[in-house]
């Protein structure tokens, strides 16, 4: 007796495409869920705070953490109350730069924040003798000697 069913033919396996690819489109898959655990975003906001806040805003608090659209910062314990008043203020200049809706809202933790300070120059050495004797005679020459009384005070 001959069966009128036809034998199980396994399906063509898709055509493999083997020519070359950008590395983003190998790479997207595997990084994109680290990025959405951890936007460049935050991080930018954390690094260039200086820039994205203002030199008002800078100089009295400093970004410490953000974490689901909070951003903690540190501040003196005066200079939180009137950043609580100006909040709303500091959320829209933040999340305008950053391009997104990043920044929800603020929490103020009081700490002094770590600004630094410019390093002032070092001293010179103080001058305890007269200028060198190979100075040109003549109105250069006191000139120069003049100059270097002034440098080296």
């Amino acid at each position: 007796m001959v069966s009128s069913r036809k034998p199980d033919v396994p399906a063509p396996a898709p055509q493999r495409n083997f020519a070359p690819r950008g590395i983003a489109a190998l790479l997207a898959p595997v990084v994109r869920p680290a990025f959405r655990r951890r936007a460049p975003a935050a991080a930018a906001l954390l690094a260039d705070w200086d820039s994205l806040a203002g030199p008002d805003f800078a100089s009295r608090a400093a970004p410490v953490k953000f974490a689901g659209g909070t951003l903690t910062l540190a501040c003196a314990g005066p200079a939180a109350m009137e950043l609580q008043y100006l909040a709303p203020t500091l959320i829209s200049r933040l999340n305008l730069a950053l391009g997104q809706q990043m920044v929800e809202r603020l929490r103020f933790v009081q700490q002094p924040p770590a600004i630094l300070a410019t390093p002032a120059p070092p001293a010179l050495p103080s001058n305890t003798g007269p200028p060198p004797a190979d100075l040109p005679a003549g109105p250069v020459g006191d000139a120069l000697a003049k100059l270097f009384m002034g440098i080296r005070k």
